[in-house]
């Protein structure tokens, strides 16, 4: 029985610019850094940055941690590459590449730290449901941070409460909440308040407002400003505590001087420049962060010379404009944290770690688990498993459009070695007719009468099948029939598996491997199941294709396989056997037939976790199935859903795919000993494409 996995990642996310992010993710990373051998590091989503440069944010805990990891591989998209991509409808590929790029990092490291996007600039208004949708995808848990300042508590607390309550809704898992930037007399208020309505399990931190985070750098005024740095380079990192205007005499200049002051001044008043290098080296004066020169003046020679004798200066920086506009723009720097201001990352860590409860944090994600799987994962995981172990499948319906075009997206991801059956001139001009860039020379095409297996496979036939008064003729005859003939690719070990349906009956793909290929030995049955990719969850519905009328021992047995293969695609079984009635309620021979059923089940294959009968409603949702069964491991959380015969499995899992928009991959046959699975005629590319990857899998584990 496959066990939960266990969480690998943290999702950091706010509700609103500004929120101090920069503060959790410096804080946890160095918190992890002393858990784990390996910690990484992903952004979905990054601001758009010039060419030749690189994210801020990525660049700092990557250079400060030391961690080895490219840049590049860091992050997914930018923000003007994901609004365009949304205007354009392709959301799917948004999540797609973010699934593709996290999992990589997942693979190489023992935890990975993920940063939401920082609601900045065009599109920043649907950010917040991006970064739940990214966070659900990824199936990792959350820490939600919201900016107080500038809040009543009242207003501070309503943002968590509702951020809190979006991700619940959406299936994340919310660990921690985080007010960030609060007044300090409030902590421990907001934090009480914050509390009230929120699982007791959730750690609620409040962290005071540290007006120095706030504070620029010399670097960062220089980069705004474009000025020009005259003296003290070395320095260009210290952090302008608070700025003032030299424009009085000296003596009167220096009474106003601050600890960290950073001096600006007209480029010609030499006597506030020497006066204020002269007062950072005193010990009867605070020390300055820097001096900007403004007006584009520059001190003269004499003066310059007489700062370049001096032992140590602080940054002097010329600008152009005036000593207004310099001012002015500089109040309007927003600071940010980057690699080289090793003071501001070291604040940020201290004020994580002071008022965090960096203890219960992590063993809550240490111990958490994921609950499920979502479909996009389980895709990505579909298509990895797939890649790791190629194998050979056969297509028997060559000509058509779907099968032509999914073929070309599964030789494009390299996941699968194809065969398709028919005539190699009708398949070119198909091909050219419907502009479908298939690279003929990376699939096998193979027209059955022309094989030179052709009379073998026949003689075959005839031998299994004599004893049912087959004749040499009529297993030539039969063998020119493509679902004969692929049926026996795979029976002879030729190909790994077999997908059809797209063109023929359920009964022509599946007869001839009833006929040959035949069932486990340990199956009385064979079956079928789809798994039903729902917004926020992948279930499991059986038998919706093959068996109309099945009796108690038969729903079992589909019960049990439909375990089994739950099981090997990573989804650990609880199963509802489905009926009018829940529990002891109702009376009938159909209920009665899945009360049976429920009851075999539960003597061969104790392990199992199952209810039934058991209503659709009591089987899926929680207060429901409290209510209903309140005793039930299942209740309210099944996710294999066995239905009582064909009408009504076939036409609820046609209901949910059509009204729900669900991903329906199937139906995917059991209990044969070789995989060979069948395609509704109404089926499209994807569901090709899905069928065929889910083939290869099952003949990995043969």
């Amino acid at each position: 029985m496959n066990k939960k996995a266990t969480n690998k990642a943290i999702y950091i996310a706010t509700t609103e610019p500004n929120s101090g992010k920069s503060i959790i993710s410096l804080g946890l990373m160095q918190l992890l850094l002393g858990k784990a051998a390996k910690v990484g590091y992903f952004r979905p989503i990054v601001d758009d940055f010039k060419a030749g440069e690189i994210d801020n944010h990525i660049n700092t805990v990557i250079t400060y941690f030391n961690l080895d990891l490219k840049f590049e591989d860091a992050y997914a998209f930018t923000r003007s590459e994901v609004i365009k991509m949304k205007n354009e409808d392709n959301d799917d590929k948004i999540i797609s590449k973010i699934i593709d790029k996290y999992k990589d990092i997942e693979e190489r490291f023992d935890f990975v730290l993920v940063e939401g996007s920082s609601f900045v600039g065009e599109g920043s208004i649907i950010e917040f449901d991006i970064n739940v949708l990214i966070a659900k995808n990824l199936g990792v848990p959350a820490i939600i941070i919201a900016n107080g300042r500038g809040k009543t508590i009242e207003e501070l607390v309503g943002n968590l409460h509702m951020a809190f309550d979006s991700f619940k809704d959406k299936g994340v898992e919310v660990l921690s909440v985080i007010a960030n930037k609060v007044d300090e007399d409030q902590q421990a208020l907001i934090v009480s308040e914050i509390e009230k309505n929120l699982p007791s399990g959730t750690i609620v931190n409040a962290i005071p407002l540290n007006p120095t985070l706030a504070n620029p750098s010399i670097k960062e005024i220089v980069e705004v400003l474009n000025a020009e740095v005259l003296f003290g380079e070395e320095h260009i990192n210290n952090q302008a505590g608070n700025y003032s205007v030299g424009a009085m005499q000296l003596p009167n200049y220096l009474t106003h001087l601050k600890d960290n002051a950073l001096v600006i001044t007209p480029g010609d008043r030499a006597d506030i420049v020497l006066g204020a290098l002269q007062a950072n080296i005193s010990d009867n004066y605070p020390s300055i962060s820097g001096i900007v020169l403004t007006g584009g003046l520059k001190p003269e020679d004499s003066i310059i010379k007489l700062i370049e004798g001096l032992s140590d200066v602080v940054p002097i920086i010329s600008a152009k404009r005036g000593t207004f506009s310099v001012t002015n723009c500089i109040g309007t720097i927003k600071s940010q944290i980057y690699a080289e201001n090793t003071q501001k990352i070291l604040t940020s860590i201290k004020d994580f770690e002071k008022h965090v409860k960096s203890d219960a944090l992590v063993e809550r994600l240490i111990t958490f688990e994921t609950n499920g799987v979502t479909p996009r994962m389980f895709q990505y995981n579909l298509l990895k498993r797939a890649r790791l172990n190629k194998k050979h499948i056969v297509l028997p319906e060559g000509l058509d459009e779907r099968i032509l075009r999914a073929t070309k997206q599964l030789i494009d991801v390299d996941a699968v070695n194809i065969t398709l059956l028919g005539d190699k001139k009708q398949i070119e001009d198909k091909l050219l007719a419907l502009d479908i860039e298939l690279d003929l020379n990376r699939v096998s095409i193979i027209n059955p009468i022309e094989s030179e297996h052709f009379e073998a496979y026949a003689n075959t036939l005839y031998e299994l099948r004599k004893h049912k008064n087959v004749n040499l003729a009529m297993a030539k005859d039969l063998m020119e029939d493509v679902s004969y003939f692929g049926t026996m690719m795979v029976h002879k070990g030729d190909a790994d598996g077999m997908v059809s349906g797209a063109v023929h009956t359920t009964q022509h793909t599946i007869l001839p491997a009833l006929q040959f290929i035949k069932t486990r030995p340990e199956t009385s049955i064979v079956s079928s199941i789809f798994f039903m990719c729902l917004e926020d969850r992948v279930s499991v519905y059986g038998d919706c294709a093959i068996n109309p009328n099945p009796n108690s021992e038969q729903l079992a047995e589909i019960a049990i396989s439909s375990a089994a293969t739950s099981i090997a695609f990573g989804i650990e079984p609880k199963i509802a056997m489905l009926s009018y009635s829940s529990g002891s309620s109702g009376v009938g021979e159909d209920v009665e037939r899945v009360r049976k059923a429920t009851e075999i089940i539960k003597s061969k294959r104790s392990d199992l976790k199952v209810e039934g009968p058991i209503q659709y409603d009591a089987a899926v949702d929680i207060k429901v199935g409290k209510t209903k069964l309140p005793n039930s491991e299942v209740a309210g959380q099944a996710n294999v859903f066995i239905f009582p015969d064909l009408n009504t499995g076939n036409n609820t899992y046609k209901a949910v795919q059509r009204e729900t928009k669900a991903l329906a991959i199937g139906p995917i046959i059991q209990g044969l000993n070789k995989p060979v699975n069948d395609l509704s005629r109404g089926c499209t590319t994807d569901d090709i494409f899905n069928t065929v990857i889910v083939t290869v899998i099952q003949a990995q584990g043969l």
